[in-house]
């Protein structure tokens, strides 16, 4: 098995994406979680002959989904193209600076 240096550059990069998608993967599983309780208890609340297909019913998966559909946004498209290379930039800039 393979050692890394743990002061190396792209093993710290690499170590925070991957806290980043165990983040994501979280708020993933904590999100269809919440809303599977939340169908439950309002599929259980209904009146007899109600549908269950009311605005008020999809309030907190549709928000909430937003904001997970933006941090799924962050962490997949934005490691890629000008921020990844701002980062990079900023990165080798601070070392730089420590080192001098």
């Amino acid at each position: 098995m393979e050692t890394f240096n743990e002061d190396d550059i792209q093993y710290q990069q690499a170590k925070r994406q991957v806290e980043r998608l165990r983040g994501f993967y979280s708020h993933l599983f904590i999100y269809v979680l919440v809303n599977m309780i939340i169908v439950w208890y309002n599929f259980t609340a209904l009146k007899p002959g109600e549908s269950y297909f009311q605005f008020k019913n999809f309030l907190t998966a549709t928000f909430w989904g937003i904001g997970l559909l933006i941090h799924g946004v962050i962490i997949f498209i934005s490691r890629t193209g000008f921020i990844k290379k701002w980062e990079e930039a900023k990165i080798r800039e601070l070392i730089d600076k420590e080192k001098n």
